[in-house]
């Protein structure tokens, strides 16, 4: 039997993912691992301490599938208190196991075999898998440029009778690109004259440098009952292993994440979940502190780069930085990573798996700087080296 029919058809052309792949790359040969975006250093002492007493405690059966009161109150909260928002936490707020199952249970929840889904390039691997798994199909529109600008144009080509949906990652990974007010509500309008749901992806929308501020899809025009916006606790409060997340829309679009999410994970474990409620309710300074640090990690990474004569983008948003590699004679970047770990000790992700059939994005790779000073200055030191040999 051909090993690949023991996959799904709608699965099997995605393989592994690239994070796995580079993970275990890293693994083996030692390297630095600047390639999955996970941090190397654990979040607040405060909710560690918090879910372990509440594990002990007990009781530690099922949790309310949409998701613990506390939590679902502290996201509509914190949707009042950064977006001036008013989210019912009842019938507007679903729980989910991180945004990679909210991302899965809308999709799942929305899509029927024929329609189709708006994708903006360069896109995290999630998307175009997931949309394959539901019976639907990707409709790729590309980032133009160095600065990843929307192309208003195609994208408006790109709707039509079957448009379902179009996902907007903002901030996006892995470009780093942070959408404008402007741009907003061109797609807005875009999804209000064709009747398709917007559904943001914005697990980084903390991480907004430079003076920007975060637009929800939710704040945008037209959009409040015509939008489903995933977020998590993960990159705010650095621990991607509680996978903690959660969906917000109108209680129609709520009714369908939540009849897919019943029969995924159904729900997320309670104890993370009360902790994560304490985590949102953080002062102003916990914020912020956050935001000063990651933008000293991006300084680091960036000036080191630029230092060393590589061309580096420093993000608008997220935590990766994209470094283009054309000019050192690389024209496939998944070959370029793969040597790159072997030569230099330095684990990246290639940029092009984040295009539909690796069609672009050849000449640059990513790099994560979500990382302890020594761990990207040890990162810094053999990139130096490398460069020297």
């Amino acid at each position: 039997m051909d090993p690949k029919r023991q996959v799904s058809a709608s699965l099997a052309p995605f393989g592994t993912s690239i994070f796995t792949e580079m993970t275990q790359l890293a693994n083996r040969l030692g390297a630095v691992n600047l390639s999955q975006g996970f941090p190397d250093f654990d979040g607040p002492e405060e909710l560690r301490r918090l879910a372990a007493e509440d594990l002990l405690r007990g009781p530690n059966q099922y949790a309310p599938s949409p998701g613990v009161p506390e939590l679902r109150q502290a996201v509509a909260a914190k949707l009042r208190r950064f977006h001036g928002l008013e989210v019912d936490p009842e019938r507007e707020v679903t729980v989910t196991a991180g945004a990679t199952e909210g991302l899965a249970s809308a999709l799942l929840g929305l899509l029927d075999p024929g329609d189709e889904v708006i994708l903006l390039e360069p896109f995290y691997d999630l998307y175009p898998a997931m949309v394959a798994r539901a019976g639907a199909r990707p409709v790729c529109v590309p980032l133009q440029g160095p600065g990843f600008e929307l192309d208003q144009r195609a994208l408006e080509r790109a709707f039509n009778p079957r448009t379902r949906a179009v996902l907007v990652n903002n901030p996006q990974n892995p470009c780093g690109k942070v959408y404008s007010a402007e741009e907003l509500r061109f797609l807005g309008e875009l999804c209000q004259r064709h009747g398709a749901v917007a559904i943001g992806d914005e697990v980084y929308e903390h991480l907004v440098y430079d003076g920007r501020r975060h637009v929800s899809l939710l704040e945008v025009p037209g959009l409040r009952e015509a939008s489903i916006v995933i977020s998590s606790t993960a990159k705010t409060f650095s621990m991607t292993g509680w996978k903690v997340g959660y969906a917000v829309a109108a209680p129609p679009l709520t009714a369908a994440v939540r009849a897919a999410h019943q029969f995924l994970t159904f729900c997320t474990p309670g104890p993370l979940q009360r902790a994560m409620a304490v985590g949102l309710g953080f002062a102003d300074d916990y914020y912020r502190e956050l935001l000063e640090a990651y933008t000293r990690r991006r300084a680091r990474l960036c000036d080191a780069l630029t230092e060393l004569g590589l061309e580096v983008s420093r993000p608008a948003g997220t935590y990766y930085a994209t470094w283009r590699i054309g000019g050192l004679g690389a024209t496939d970047d998944l070959e370029f990573c793969r040597r790159l770990a072997a030569q230099a000790g330095v684990a990246a992700i290639p940029f092009s798996v984040f295009y539909q059939e690796r069609r672009g994005g050849r000449d640059q790779v990513r790099l994560a700087f979500c990382k302890r000073d020594d761990t990207l200055e040890e990162a810094i030191a053999r990139l130096r080296r490398w460069r020297r040999s």
